[in-house]
């Protein structure tokens, strides 16, 4: 198996850390699960439905959330992605769309709520910028998907 979707996905996930970017709130989206879910959408067959626990952590490691945010909620949209691919005869690409930016969505709010239950006040309102930015730049994120597999496979 090549492992240039693993260390695209890595490198995403590490990208918000390894950025010279100061906030006062989180505005960057989740690179490394908007490339993950771009890759699975793409190729299905690419990775065992575990894949997302161990890529999850490595999030969880590179963003600070405490560890198993990422790997929980990760496994989830996967395990949502594959019930939704049984499902769907055919997709195009405003449903990958919509998909990734459910899948974002539902990453955002999921680690907020599990920073309310450690005790966090962050209101609601923090994580939009986080979605507006992920469903814009998901054209983008595919484009450097597909562009990657070509390069992939011709090597």
């Amino acid at each position: 198996m090549d492992g240039t979707p693993i260390l695209t996905v890595l490198l995403a996930s590490a990208l918000p850390t390894l950025l010279p970017l100061v906030a006062q709130a989180p505005t960057l989206p989740p690179f490394g699960l908007l490339l993950f879910v771009g890759w699975r959408l793409l190729h299905h067959e690419i990775w065992p439905l575990w894949m997302a626990a161990p890529l999850g952590a490595f999030d969880d490691v590179m963003s600070g959330n405490p560890l198993g945010t990422a790997i929980f909620l990760w496994s989830v949209i996967n395990l949502a992605i594959e019930m939704v691919d049984t499902r769907l005869f055919w997709r195009d690409y405003w449903h990958d769309w919509l998909i990734a930016l459910g899948a974002a969505a539902a990453f955002l709010f999921g680690g907020l709520v599990f920073a309310r239950l450690s005790g966090s006040s962050a209101p609601v309102a923090l994580i939009l910028p986080q979605i507006l930015w992920s469903a814009l730049l998901y054209p983008l994120i595919v484009r450097v998907v597909a562009r990657t597999d070509r390069w992939r496979m011709m090597a």
